[in-house]
């Protein structure tokens, strides 16, 4: 009896340490914030919602953070999702709509060839948003505890209150069942300042924005031997629970690429703040 006591009491006092920790970094919840009234065409309203300190130029084509260094937005043009992988302008990075939730539909749209929303990233604006070096990444690591739901942490930045996100994601999962605690028992990592596999772009893993929870739990389209643009159905065993709260605090979820990423959540709130905008306005 005094161990089960003992117990009981320890994870009451998990639980209370995860939410104590989220209360106090006052996290955002993304899925339910009073959308932004603007005539800016979406994309626009989303990046300014999600970065406040963003300064968009009179014409509306270009932002920056001090009023000198100006980043063009890019204009509407004709360019498909392989080419945006490459070569996405601050624009192309809402090309494809990230759909929100759970359901049959949501997760059917990966299936689409190329379906990669959040997948397209324009290496000036993360810098402007982000880092430019290595050494400014690591300057602002911290390590958020899977407290509650593992023993294990995972290394992400403190800058935009990322790590605060992320502790409100632990902490909305508490008393959660085995097999969402599962999928934090072993994670894959957070920061890694390293490139995309293929490819000579940085991951977002390099900027601190990221994690992966089990690689066994979540596949990699690459791991599977699949073609790309014709990956097909994989074996997901992240629990919808799991996505609904990383969506919630601005987390997307690599599980809804066609070049499937099932491990992968990288925050990235102005995508889910985007799909709200859009949905309104249709």
């Amino acid at each position: 009896m005094y161990h089960l006591l003992l117990a009981l009491w320890i994870a009451g006092c998990s639980w209370l340490v995860a939410a104590s920790a989220a209360a106090a970094c006052a996290a955002v919840d993304f899925a339910a914030m009073p959308l932004p009234q603007s005539d800016h065409r979406p994309e626009v309203q989303a990046l300014l919602a999600t970065y406040p300190d963003l300064i968009l130029s009179q014409d509306g084509n270009a932002v920056s953070r001090d009023g000198k260094d100006w980043l063009p937005l890019g204009e509407d043009r004709e360019i498909t999702a392989k080419q945006a992988l490459v070569d996405a302008a601050p624009l192309d990075q809402f090309l494809q709509a990230y759909p929100l939730g759970t359901s049959p539909a949501s997760l059917a749209e990966r299936r689409t060839p190329y379906f990669d929303p959040g997948r397209f990233r324009n290496a000036k604006l993360f810098e402007m948003l982000w880092f430019s070096s290595e050494a400014e990444a690591r300057a602002s690591l911290v390590g958020v505890p899977f407290t509650g739901l593992s023993g294990a942490t995972v290394t992400v930045t403190s800058h935009r209150g990322v790590d605060c996100q992320l502790r409100a994601v632990i902490a909305g999962l508490q008393g959660a069942s085995e097999n969402v605690r599962a999928v934090f028992s072993a994670p894959g990592g957070g920061f890694n300042w390293r490139r995309i596999s293929g490819t000579d772009r940085l991951s977002a893993h390099s900027y601190g924005i990221a994690i992966d929870l089990d690689p066994e739990l979540g596949g990699y389209w690459r791991w599977s031997w699949a073609v790309e643009g014709r990956v097909g159905d994989y074996d997901n065993r992240i629990p919808p629970e799991v996505i609904d709260a990383f969506e919630t605090y601005g987390f997307i979820w690599g599980g809804k690429w066609h070049h499937f990423d099932g491990m992968h959540f990288e925050y990235r709130p102005e995508l889910i703040l985007h799909s709200r905008i859009s949905a309104r306005m249709r």
